[in-house]
């Protein structure tokens, strides 16, 4: 799975960061970022945080694996 997050479309609702922590968080302007390590992969989470984000943000590709 592989993971990207539209910098210029996010508006830091930090809908994916509370619907997977594991994966998501927000940066000190409050804009949603990858944990480190997770660019290719999460949990079965990451495409309801996709799915949760007000401005369609989040791209999720791939397979879960």
């Amino acid at each position: 799975m592989h993971i990207e997050i539209d910098q210029d479309v996010c508006i830091g609702a930090g809908q994916c960061a509370l619907t997977a922590p594991g994966v998501f968080t927000q940066d000190d302007d409050g804009f949603s970022t990858l944990l480190p390590g997770r660019e290719d992969g999460g949990d079965f989470l990451v495409r309801e945080a996709a799915r949760a984000c007000p401005v369609a943000a989040i791209t999720v590709s791939g397979t879960l694996g």
